[in-house]
C-alpha cells in the first residue's frame, strides 16, 4: 500500500520571535538570525527536495521555504490560507510579561478550546483551519500521485496537525518544533479516509 510521507517545518526566527512576543496574523519576515540560521541549518542537515511544496500565505514561512529548499521551482509552490498562524486579536505584537495582568489575558488562558483572545480565534478555530489545510494537501498528494511533499508553516499549526490526527498521540507540551524543524509523517490514502489519522514517523531536518 502507498505512503505519502509529508516533512512539516516550521519557519525561521522574526524580530517578534526574538523579543518573545505573540506573532500570529502579523505578517512579519525574517530577521537577519532568523535567515542565517536557517542557512547554517540547511549546510548541517539533510533538507530534501520535495515533489511539492506547501506553505502558509505569511512571509516568514515562504522565504523559509526558499531558503530551506533553493533547488525547488518556485513557480510551482502552493500556498495554503489555513497553513496561517492563530490570529491573537488584540494580543499580537505583545509580550506574555505586557499582558500578564490583564483579565481578558487571564480568561483566554484559563478557558478551553473554544475561549479566544479578544478580536481573535478560538482553538477549535484554529484546529478546524488545520484540519482544512492537512487534508487539502493530502487530497492533492492522492490525486497528484505525490508521494513526498514538504509543507512551511508555524509552531503552532503544526502542534495542532500532529496532536489531533498524529499517530502516537502527544501532549502539545511535547510538541515544540524548533525553527527550520518539525517532523515526518506518513500517511496511507486507508487510514486517512478512515479515521482521519497519520503515523508520525519522527522528527526532521536528518543528518546529513
Amino acid at each position: 500500500m502507498k505512503n505519502y510521507n509529508i516533512m512539516l517545518l516550521r519557519h525561521g526566527e522574526t524580530e517578534a520571535n526574538e523579543k518573545g512576543l505573540y506573532i500570529g496574523k502579523t505578517d512579519l519576515p525574517l530577521c537577519d538570525e532568523g535567515r542565517k540560521g536557517l542557512e547554517l541549518m540547511r549546510e548541517k542537515f539533510f533538507y530534501p527536495t520535495p515533489e511539492k511544496l506547501y506553505s502558509s500565505p505569511l512571509t516568514r514561512a515562504i522565504e523559509s521555504a526558499r531558503l530551506l529548499f533553493p533547488d525547488y521551482d518556485f513557480e510551482h509552490i502552493t500556498v495554503v490560507p489555513d497553513l496561517r498562524e492563530m490570529d491573537f486579536g488584540i494580543f499580537e505584537g505583545l509580550s506574555a510579561l505586557e499582558l500578564t495582568e490583564l483579565d481578558t489575558y487571564k480568561t483566554w488562558l484559563a478557558g478551553g478550546i473554544d475561549s479566544s483572545p479578544p478580536g481573535g480565534e478560538s482553538g477549535g478555530d484554529v484546529l478546524s483551519r488545520c484540519f482544512s489545510a492537512i487534508d487539502l494537501i493530502i487530497s492533492d498528494m492522492m490525486e497528484r500521485d505525490i508521494t513526498h511533499s514538504a509543507v512551511l508553516t508555524h509552531s503552532g499549526i503544526i502542534t495542532n496537525i500532529i496532536c489531533a490526527f498524529g499517530l502516537p498521540k502527544y501532549s502539545p507540551r511535547d510538541i515544540v518544533p524548533g525553527f527550520g524543524t518539525g517532523y515526518l509523517i506518513s500517511v496511507s490514502a486507508s487510514l486517512w479516509q478512515s479515521s482521519r489519522t497519520f503515523e508520525i514517523v519522527g522528527q526532521v531536518p536528518g543528518i546529513a
